[in-house]
């Protein structure tokens, strides 16, 4: 499984959108839907947060 699917799983099981997620990370929600995508990674202190 990819980050992104992962990132994608875990948010949904918390039934967050990309926006609530995004807020609670101090990030967008275009960052987390580049994640998610896998056209980006996450900072190493975010994947922690994660």
């Amino acid at each position: 499984m990819r980050l992104g699917q992962k990132i994608a799983e875990l948010r949904k099981k918390d039934h967050l959108f990309q926006e609530a997620l995004a807020e609670k990370m101090n990030v967008s929600r275009q960052a987390v839907s580049k994640w998610e995508s896998d056209q980006s990674i996450p900072d190493i202190e975010k994947i922690v947060d994660l």
